[in-house]
């Protein structure tokens, strides 16, 4: 290989690499269909808001109190109710999945309410899904004391509290999972399209065995892996700009930042993505091979460590320590911010540096093993 890069021959294998995507209808389906299957499913399927929570309510007590009460509950848009008179039949539903809790009113809730001391009401959650019980033990006790707040008014008592909380939610303030869920959804696509297509392109020559016919030409090796980034690299990055439009357009999701900005940091993003595609390519020489690697080592730190889905800070430590070495980490918040916040620069530049010194490093390593493979 010569040590000058030809221009006229970078052009020409750039052009052969992207009529290879062209001609190949499986690089159409991951680049453009996955993209909008997978908005839709963390758009739609994928809810972690706790909204319509089947509970039930065990009204022992037929007071007008308890009914008021049991009707806030009913009008509340969190809860989907069950209504019965006692306990038991209740506790069935729960353990045959088909409730998440019970709100038991006592016996006496309205005696006692009316000489201002009523009776507690029991709160009963499923805690086999830890989550979704503190979720329904956090609203309905929200029910239960903004009707107490309410009865007070209308009778002209009030019931503060000695300290007045007023809450505030910056940058998704109707608290939708959907905000954050839509732009992690694109860090999860531009991995699948910069790791796991080009983990196959390198194999792919292998296996047909031109990989050899092709070093044995003056080509550089950095004309070698730019034929190779620059076709991915511009795909990823149309792939990328169609999930903004769905993202505004379809999901509603606001894209408070500039446009720039969200091309900066996913051009970062996709340098470790490609880098890590052609190093695991370079390295098992095999396609199926390759594609089993990039999902292990590609999608799933991206979907689990990337803080994506899961808040890193909630791991066990050791497990933040191997996040710092998951590309995405560096990317999925900074793309929430710029959809969210906006353009972060303090938050954004940082982040771009760390995502080209892995860039840098995989492809470092892909030029080595390249090399070794061929001599």
């Amino acid at each position: 290989m010569s040590a000058a890069i030809d221009k006229r021959r970078l052009f020409a294998m750039i052009a052969k690499e992207t009529r290879q995507i062209l001609r190949d209808p499986a690089t159409g389906l991951i680049a453009f269909f996955l993209p909008i299957l997978l908005l839709f499913l963390f758009g739609y399927a994928l809810n972690l808001d706790s909204t319509h929570t089947s509970i039930g309510i065990a009204l022992e007590d037929e007071s007008a109190a308890a009914q008021s009460l049991a009707g806030a509950y009913q009008n509340s848009r969190y809860f989907d109710v069950h209504m019965a008179r006692t306990v038991q039949p209740l506790r069935d539903m729960m353990i045959s999945d088909e409730i998440r809790g019970i709100v038991v009113i006592p016996q006496d809730f309205g005696k006692g309410y009316a000489r201002g001391n009523p009776p507690r009401v029991q709160i009963i959650t499923d805690g086999t899904m830890p989550n979704t019980a503190n979720f329904t033990r956090s609203y309905a006790e929200g029910v239960l004391q903004t009707w107490l707040a309410n009865e007070a008014a209308d009778r002209g008592t009030s019931l503060e509290p000695p300290i007045s909380l007023s809450l505030r939610f910056w940058y998704n303030p109707s608290l939708q999972s959907r905000m954050f869920l839509v732009p992690g959804a694109i860090a999860i696509v531009m991995t699948m399209i910069g790791t796991l297509l080009t983990s196959l392109i390198i194999a792919r020559e292998w296996e047909r065995g031109t990989m050899e016919a092709m070093m044995a030409t003056p080509m550089h090796m950095a004309e070698f892996l730019a034929s190779k980034i620059v076709p991915y690299f511009l795909l990823a990055l149309v792939s990328m700009v169609l999930c903004t439009l769905l993202a505004v357009f379809v999901f509603g999701v606001p894209l408070r930042g500039s446009i720039w900005g969200l091309l900066a940091i996913s051009a970062a993003y996709l340098m470790p993505a490609l880098g890590q595609g052609l190093f695991i390519s370079a390295a098992t020489k095999n396609q199926f091979v390759a594609s089993q690697v990039a999902l292990l080592t590609g999608f799933l730190p991206t979907f689990l460590l990337s803080g994506f889905l899961f808040e890193i800070s909630s791991m066990p430590t050791w497990i933040q320590a191997i996040t710092y070495m998951v590309p995405a980490r560096y990317f999925v918040p900074s793309l929430q911010s710029v959809f969210l916040a906006g353009d972060i620069w303090a938050l954004i530049i940082p982040n771009i540096g760390i995502l080209l010194l892995f860039g840098a490093g995989f492809f470092a390593l892909c030029i080595r093993v390249t090399k070794r493979s061929l001599d």
